[in-house]
């Protein structure tokens, strides 16, 4: 009789660091805490308060000599325990009589809950951070160090777990070798940004329960992360392809570097320029800007996150300044506030709608608060006059619907142009273009007066095939790969270059080599990938024949 412990089973998840590992699996458990001793609210107010700074300072410490990427993560983190919005639910849940840690625990998780309910990559990642502080506070409260350790991890292990928060990532030691297998997380976690940087293996969303997985602690396993498949207890066979399949994924790995630094060009001589998405300034830092052609995307979310909705407008005027000053005259594009419906931010969007994803976001929200858009559009013309002259500095409206949102949009650019101009102070008008991701404007798109268009894959494949790419059942359908999506986008492109503008595509499909071959038959010429994508995106570029047909 086969036993069911040492059957070998396979759990697909999704890619977040690309690579291969084999080792035991690792499924620590956090321990228990010990129970503390409420006090009255004054007491408990001042325990919670104490701890919440011994956070902060455990965090700057650990930032010390953590490289710049690291500390730019953690540097969040305390951003996130300085800012007292975050702990007056706490707060005034001890005035109530309800001890610290339980106060603290509860406001946290209707914290993480909200950026957890987000359908935006970016900001559901950050639930990761969140719960980070949430176990660091607790662990103060209760008398421990607020840190789980990672010294039980034995060497080389492949560590399961729902999540990971960066501190514990950033406090194992992974040069020892190691992965990381996730039944919940995400691609644009910090832990993922961390885990492609140190070249970590990582797959996440693995469709496994807590229950079944409790029982597979030490089993050998392999982890293809480039697939996204777990397969615990494998057999000969199983092993024998992971061992071919790692060894063809070093040998590409080492072919597609020669191309990080290269021009990218197809088999046929077609130029092809591979730009970044960047999601804030810190993902920039260890980058040389060499490897690409300018930014294709910067997500300014993170900067409304991070101040509560409301940046001032030198605030935002300094960090759009450190992209451009990185840039060094390399072309810019700036998406406005996507936020609203899957992206809250308490204060500026939306509370109640019936149907969030469908509901007041991108420029919908941006022309429902125009103070806020207004500052924002001021702040990018007046950053734009740091770029050298002759840089290329775009502004990109995301969510745009109709032609009139556009031109709504234009007309309120141009009056603060204006203003700037009539007060005397540096600016430049950025160019204007528009997301294309809702179908009704990619099936009208000869109605737009944009000035370049980049086509934005995750939503329009999502709103295309009415199928979230997030959902396992129907994660099959949303494929950019698909007919009616292959089509839309042939479309946009032949109106792009019979109007003489410049039509890129940014999101997931544009960083997937097995799509490029498919994107540059149906006209694209401009990508904007994540940074650890662009070696393999421009290898794939030089294997495509533009000469020759596309099945």
């Amino acid at each position: 009789m086969t036993d069911r412990r040492s059957a070998e089973r396979r759990i697909a998840g999704r890619p977040a660091s690309p690579g291969y590992a084999a080792g035991a699996l690792y499924v620590g458990p956090i321990g228990a805490r010990a129970e503390r001793t409420a006090g009255d609210p004054a007491a408990e107010r001042a325990a919670l308060q104490a701890a919440i700074e011994a956070a902060a300072e455990a965090l700057r410490d650990l930032a010390q000599g953590a490289g710049v990427q690291a500390a730019g993560i953690l540097e969040l983190q305390v951003a996130f325990l300085e800012d007292e919005v975050l702990a007056e639910p706490a707060y005034a849940a001890i005035e109530q009589g309800v001890p610290a840690q339980q106060a603290w625990a509860a406001a946290l998780d209707v914290e993480i809950a909200g950026y957890e309910a987000s359908e935006d990559e970016y900001f559901r990642a950050r639930a990761a951070d969140l719960h980070d502080i949430r176990e660091r506070v607790l662990g103060l409260l209760h008398g421990g160090g607020g840190a789980e350790p990672a010294g039980a991890v034995p060497a080389g292990a492949i560590w399961l777990a729902p999540d990971i928060t960066p501190s514990r990532f950033l406090a194992f030691d992974w040069a020892r070798g190691g992965a990381i297998a996730l039944t919940g997380g995400s691609p644009t976690s910090h832990v993922a940004m961390l885990a492609r940087a140190r070249g970590v293996p990582m797959v996440v969303g693995l469709q496994a329960t807590a229950g079944e997985t409790g029982g597979l602690h030490l089993a050998p396993a392999v982890l293809d992360a480039r697939s996204g498949e777990l397969v615990v207890h494998p057999g000969a066979a199983a092993r024998a392809n992971f061992e071919q399949a790692a060894r063809s994924y070093a040998e590409s790995a080492g072919r597609a570097a020669a191309h990080l630094h290269a021009a990218a060009c197809t088999a046929d001589g077609t130029r092809i320029r591979v730009l970044l998405n960047v999601a804030e300034p810190a993902d920039l830092e260890t980058l040389d800007p060499s490897i690409c052609d300018g930014i294709g995307l910067v997500r300014t979310e993170f900067l409304f996150e991070r101040h509560g909705g409301q940046p001032d407008e030198a605030t935002q005027v300094a960090c759009y300044e450190r992209i451009l000053e990185w840039a060094a005259g390399r072309p810019v594009t700036f998406r406005t506030l996507d936020a609203g419906g899957d992206k809250p931010i308490p204060g500026l969007t939306i509370d109640g709608e019936s149907n969030p994803f469908l509901g007041v976001r991108g420029l919908r929200l941006s022309l429902l608060r125009p103070g806020v858009f207004r500052r924002q559009l001021r702040a990018l013309a007046r950053a734009a006059a740091s770029a050298p002259a002759g840089a290329e500095v775009k502004l990109m409206l995301p969510m745009v619907t109709l032609a009139a949102e556009l031109t709504h949009a234009r007309a309120i650019l141009d009056d603060e142009i204006a203003g700037l101009a009539a007060a005397a102070i540096a600016h430049r008008r950025p160019a204007l273009g528009i997301m294309v991701e809702v179908p009704a404007a990619a099936l009208a798109i000869d109605t737009f007066d944009a000035e370049f268009l980049s086509i934005g894959s995750n939503d329009l494949v999502q709103y295309l095939a009415a199928a979230g790419r997030d959902n396992a059942a129907v994660a099959g359908l949303a494929d950019p790969l698909q007919p009616a999506v292959l089509r839309v986008l042939a479309q946009v492109c032949r109106h792009a270059a019979a109007s003489g503008i410049e039509a890129s595509l940014c999101g997931d499909a544009a960083g997937d080599p097995r799509a490029v071959p498919a994107l540059l038959h149906a006209g694209l010429r401009v990508l904007s990938v994540a940074a650890p994508a662009v070696a393999q995106v421009k290898a794939a570029i030089a294997a495509v024949d533009l000469g020759r047909a596309h099945d």
